[in-house]
């Protein structure tokens, strides 16, 4: 035992020393630009400023809700750019949809469009000489927020930096001639946008146009101008040499043309949504809204300063509810103080409904662990618990493939919560501690009736068909047993652990669940 606890201490000290030999640039030349301010005269200015059906301080909002359309509507904002792209993103993969995505931000860039892109640190590092070319495109500007040295491996500093290292930039926007945005809970990659075979996360953007993006454009100036945001060009040594510019832009449009039977490009180019939006066809939902944000320099204060947390400004949201609250959070982990939170709605005789993910469907086994802890508590509370089905037949692929809730190999990755039918969330935020306390989020509260049920109505006519029914049963010998109701091909099934897990990943959760790293996760 002294022989494990003291192999324990030198492994762990001689990793604190790695870590601290971590060093990023000082003196960083880090010139402070901003959104554009006078876009108003753009196309997509004018689209929101002409709009006959617009009232003072409305804005204009489309929800997002299948994968293609939403990469479409990424696209179509990128192609309708006269002034700027400002873009900020937690992960950009080098996959299928993440190629395509650069690829229009570059097409962009050459007519003229000053891009800026934001990035966490969190998947980027083996990446930097690629970043690094493509940020030297004299109208492309790339920093990365809250770098990891470059001169450490970044394992190291991870796992030992419980300060900075370990909280990231979870935001995610995309702003065009800071008239028109995009928000939501992806990333950009294959399985955000419906195209990975193994793995589909079931996600939510709402794309707004008017005053919403401005707020949004606000707040990304707010991370671009702040010292925790590094040029790439300071991170990378030597950079790029006279000539590769050149070789990008050909390496760029090959790549793009071995893509023309892309399933994306084919709905890109056959979508009305620039004729629609150009000649005012689209079908908005106007509403007033408001953006709300951590602060970049949360990052800089200690973990759990309130002062920080964008969660203060949502809570009062929830306690306005009177009849019913539902909340989508594909990692939650209430604490005692979230539980407590909803019995207390619950008391007051507010409907609470959950969707998370089982064990069946999360991609973070760990997170799930922290959950399991309070599961229990929710349902003595009264509140409707429901987990993510892991979909099993061709027939219920085909009937819930293009739905918002639910498909083969699914995870949930929508975060949104609705309030009464009358008020909807959607953003980047995860009810855990890692979102709520570590990390940085954004999102945007809009008092819309019309888009609130209509996710509320959905989340109704799906709900039954894509999640387990959680039910805390008391036996006869007074102890309490778990069940979860779903259905299997079509026919009603209730099981008594973990739905569709092997008993090695259950010992897993069993065993995770007791380590003290709640704070973390």
């Amino acid at each position: 035992m002294m022989y494990r606890y003291f192999m324990f201490h030198v492994l762990f000290s001689g990793i604190l020393f790695l870590s601290g030999c971590a060093v990023l640039p000082e003196n960083v030349d880090r010139p402070p630009s901003h959104a554009c301010t006078n876009c108003d005269q753009t196309l997509l200015g004018r689209t929101w400023r002409e709009a006959p059906e617009r009232k003072p301080g409305e804005s204009a909002f489309l929800l997002l809700d299948k994968g293609l359309d939403a990469f479409v509507a990424r696209a179509v904002l990128a192609r309708l750019a006269e002034r700027s792209i400002d873009t900020q993103y937690y992960m950009i993969h080098g996959d299928h949809v993440g190629t395509l995505f650069v690829h229009e931000l570059w097409k962009a860039a050459e007519r003229g469009v000053h891009v800026r892109i934001l990035l966490d640190d969190i998947d980027e590092g083996r990446r930097d000489m690629d970043i690094a070319l493509f940020d030297a495109h004299p109208n492309i500007e790339v920093r990365i927020f809250n770098p990891f040295g470059r001169n450490v491996g970044r394992i190291w500093q991870y796992a030992t930096g419980f300060g900075r290292q370990t909280r990231r930039a979870h935001n995610k926007s995309f702003t065009v001639d800071g008239q028109a945005t995009i928000l939501g809970g992806r990333n950009i990659g294959d399985e955000y946008f419906s195209r990975d075979p193994e793995l589909e996360f079931q996600d939510l953007d709402v794309l707004g146009l008017g005053p919403v993006a401005a707020e949004v454009s606000r707040s990304f100036d707010d991370y671009w101008n702040s010292a925790l945001s590094y040029p790439i060009s300071s991170l990378v040594e030597g950079g790029p040499e006279e000539g590769e510019l050149e070789g990008l832009r050909h390496r760029l449009e090959e790549k793009y043309a071995r893509m023309n039977d892309s399933a994306y490009l084919h709905r890109l180019e056959n979508s009305t949504l620039a004729q629609d939006i150009s000649g005012r066809r689209v079908h908005w939902s106007w509403a007033r809204a408001r953006v709300i944000a951590d602060p970049p320099e949360k990052l800089l204060h200690e973990v759990g300063d309130t002062r920080f947390q964008m969660l203060g400004e949502l809570k009062p949201w929830f306690s306005s509810a009177r009849k019913e609250v539902i909340i989508l959070s594909p990692y939650f982990v209430p604490g005692k103080a979230g539980v407590e939170f909803l019995r207390q709605l619950r008391d007051r005789g507010v409907e609470v409904k959950i969707l998370t993910n089982s064990l069946a469907s999360t991609d973070v086994s760990i997170v799930h662990a922290g959950y399991v802890r309070y599961r229990k508590a929710l349902l003595r509370a009264g509140v409707d618990l429901r987990e993510l089905n892991k979909l099993t037949t061709a027939d219920e692929r085909k009937a819930l493939k293009q739905e918002r809730i639910g498909s083969s190999k699914s995870s949930l990755h929508a975060k949104a919560f609705v309030v009464d039918r009358k008020l909807l969330f959607i953003g980047s935020l995860n009810l855990d501690p890692r979102s709520v306390s570590q990390n940085t989020e954004i999102g945007v509260l809009i008092q819309s009736p019309a888009l609130a049920r209509e996710v509320a109505r959905e989340y109704d006519r799906q709900i039954d068909a894509a999640a387990f029914r959680l039910e805390l049963k008391r036996l006869d010998d007074g102890r309490e047993q778990l069940l979860w109701h779903g259905y299997v091909d079509g026919r009603p099934r209730t099981w008594t652990t973990e739905p569709m897990t092997s008993f090695w990943r259950r010992l897993g959760i069993g065993l995770m669940r007791w380590l003290p790293i709640e704070s973390q996760i």
